[in-house]
């Protein structure tokens, strides 16, 4: 797994997690540089994209910018599915109908 120095990374895509569509993805919110994650939160950062974009995106993508959110607040480098529990807490989904 990637572990650059956070202090002195430059590009996204060196980030944990991060490959080149996920940072086109960033890029395309306004996130050019890994310091401009820091103080995010992942879920503004998931409606933003969504916004952007004009179609809903995985959930996933959450747990890939919660990931890399932690990660520059100083969290040890982690797979991006170890965010998905923390995620589904945060989420309250409608209960499905039942027909």
């Amino acid at each position: 797994m990637k572990n650059p120095d956070r202090k002195t990374v430059s590009r996204l895509e060196a980030l944990p997690n991060i490959g080149p569509a996920m940072a086109a993805d960033l890029r395309l919110i306004g996130i050019d540089h890994p310091l401009a994650l820091t103080g995010k939160d992942p879920f503004d950062l998931y409606a933003a994209l969504c916004a952007e974009s004009g179609q809903k995106h995985d959930p996933c993508v959450i747990d890939v910018f919660m990931s890399a959110v932690d990660f520059m607040e100083g969290g040890n480098p982690r797979p991006w599915w170890t965010f998905t529990d923390q995620r589904k807490k945060r989420i309250d989904w409608p209960e499905k109908s039942r027909t």
